[in-house]
């Protein structure tokens, strides 16, 4: 049971939008965003795009480091490095790679690293595209992965059975229990997790999940940019500041 929140929502705006996939807004009010198999990034009224034929649809985008944007494409076991002008720094096909991994999940990491999650070992781990190497393993972990958000520091795993938290040595530093959450997003260590059509926010000094107070709509994307919280809908992106009482 999750208890009442020490944040706040209050609405702040909401506008018109169209994508596939809402990956990210910045400080700066850039937009990074799926629409069909190209990858979008759009500031000030100009728009730059990428997309790779041959891989077609992108199954997820981090944007969380602009200089260094991942593009995942799970049916072809690929990820992809874009710089900051969507030029590619790097194409890691993992089918290739020896030992052979199957990855699912794929989020940002430090210097030239991601972190992906590897199906068939059940591990997470920081993996150097550049190098060609795994920094770090994490032991085998419980549950089915559902969503990975990392930063520079952090990784977070949510599974069915929890949601871990890793520093990029690669050693467990939280677990909290799945009550049913399916998604997760992370913006300087505040961590909020969908369940239903719900939002609760994880307390970081006891580990409880505190229940965010919403009006009613529907939630098919949402993401945390410093104190702020987007929503979207499929048609609307409604925009939110999260303060506390």
């Amino acid at each position: 049971m999750s208890a009442q929140s020490e944040f706040t929502l209050e609405k702040i705006g909401e506008s018109r939008f169209e994508s596939d996939q809402l990956v990210k807004i910045d400080n700066f009010g850039t937009f990074f965003y799926v629409k069909g198999q190209e990858f979008i990034k759009s500031s000030q009224g100009k728009e730059i795009n990428f997309s790779n034929i041959q891989l077609g649809d992108i199954t997820a985008a981090d944007a969380f480091n602009p200089l260094k944007v991942n593009l995942f494409y799970e049916a072809f076991n690929t990820a992809i490095i874009l710089d900051n002008r969507l030029a590619e720094i790097a194409i890691i096909n993992f089918n290739e790679k020896s030992p052979f991994r199957l990855c699912t999940l794929v989020s940002a990491g430090y210097d030239n690293t991601i972190w992906i999650y590897n199906q068939n070992t059940q591990q997470l781990e920081l993996y150097d595209y550049m190098a060609d190497r795994t920094r770090v393993n994490t032991l085998p972990l419980e549950g089915n992965a559902l969503d990975l958000s990392s930063n520079f520091n952090y990784s977070y795993l949510l599974t069915d059975q929890a949601l871990y938290t890793f520093n990029y040595f690669g050693n467990l530093v939280a677990k909290a229990a799945n009550p049913g959450f399916s998604e997760i997003t992370e913006s300087n260590g505040k961590i909020i997790a969908k369940q239903g059509n719900q939002l609760q926010m994880l307390n970081e000094i006891n580990g409880e999940f505190l229940s965010l107070e919403l009006p009613e709509l529907l939630i098919k994307q949402f993401f945390l940019t410093d104190e702020t919280l987007y929503i979207y809908d499929g048609e609307i992106l409604h925009q939110f500041h999260l303060k506390g009482k």
